[in-house]
């Protein structure tokens, strides 16, 4: 623990160039006097730092001063600068900065090695900086308001705090404390419509008086499906299902067993696959299927019937 704040004390003074012990020791949560020990620690090791006294004074480095590499390895640097870049492909704060510097402090190359986009094939520029505006009024704490279509296409105006971006079941989610409805509740990404950044601010709720079931809570009952795929449509099956899900049968074919809420999503994501699939459970289910199937043929019948 006393190594891992040595080392930060020395990164804080790099960024920062000047602290002070009381500034230090609010920021670990530790005395001064311990913090004070810290710097002689340091000092002894041979880092430049040194302690001006008086009104102004403060703990700092020399001007010259480069840290010593051989105190990461250079598994540990390339670690660190990795996951700085994918801060800065999510447009972090002041990520780019910090990778840039750390780049050039272990004399790495900063390639462009990975691009983080959560928009969808096709999709608006709108959409693409969607995440970005829920992202800042996140750790900003402000509100945000925004048009919701819900799974009927009925719009309604929301206001929330947002809490937190979440990924499910290959969909971007946001978690929030609704101000109509004065509970957490989820939101797709896909159907936020017209977003923006509110006037008000707001502070942090404590995230365990969230009702635990909230992230299953769904008006459907949930079904145990099993499917069998033709082997056209493997490339979506390995896609879109875990492979604990997935079985072959030997003939080419694939069964998939998973469980899902009843709704007219599930029916809907069944018929996707068109001929490529047949639901060989529950019976309920393909009977309900074989109805849309009729309807579907019964429209197209009359198209052509004049």
């Amino acid at each position: 623990m006393q190594s891992n704040r040595l080392f930060e004390i020395i990164y804080i003074l790099l960024d920062k160039k000047k602290v002070t012990a009381s500034e230090l020791a609010e920021h670990f949560e530790v005395s001064r006097r311990t913090i004070c020990r810290d710097i002689e620690l340091l000092s002894s090791a041979g880092i430049p730092i040194y302690a001006d006294m008086g009104r102004y004074g403060g703990i700092s480095l020399l001007d010259n001063f480069v840290l010593d590499k051989s105190l990461i390895s250079d598994s540990e640097q390339h670690e660190i600068l990795a996951s700085l870049k994918i801060l800065e492909e999510l447009k972090y704060p002041n990520a780019k900065e910090s990778l840039s510097r750390l780049a050039n402090l272990f004399q790495k190359t900063n390639d462009d090695w990975i691009s983080v986009d959560f928009s969808h094939w096709g999709s608006h520029a709108d959409e693409i900086d969607t995440f970005s505006v829920i992202k800042g009024c996140i750790l900003q704490q402000v509100i945000i308001e925004f048009d919701y279509y819900n799974s009927f296409g009925q719009c309604s105006f929301q206001k929330i705090e947002p809490c937190k971006l979440w990924f499910k079941e290959k969909s971007w989610y946001l978690k929030g404390y609704s101000l109509r409805h004065e509970d957490f509740r989820i939101y797709k990404m896909v159907r936020i419509k017209n977003l923006k950044a509110g006037s008000q601010s707001f502070s942090k709720r404590d995230l365990s008086s969230e009702p635990a079931h909230i992230e299953m809570k769904h008006p459907f009952e949930p079904v145990k499906l099993k499917l069998l795929f033709a082997s056209e449509a493997a490339y979506r099956v390995y896609d879109e299902f875990d492979m604990d899900q997935i079985q072959a049968d030997g003939k080419g074919n694939l069964i998939v067993t998973a469980e899902y809420p009843l709704n007219d999503w599930i029916y809907g994501y069944i018929l996707s696959f068109g001929k490529d699939v047949e639901v060989l459970e529950p019976d309920h289910v393909k009977r309900h299927i074989l109805g849309i199937i009729k309807e579907i043929a019964r429209k197209y019948k009359n198209a052509f019937s004049d």
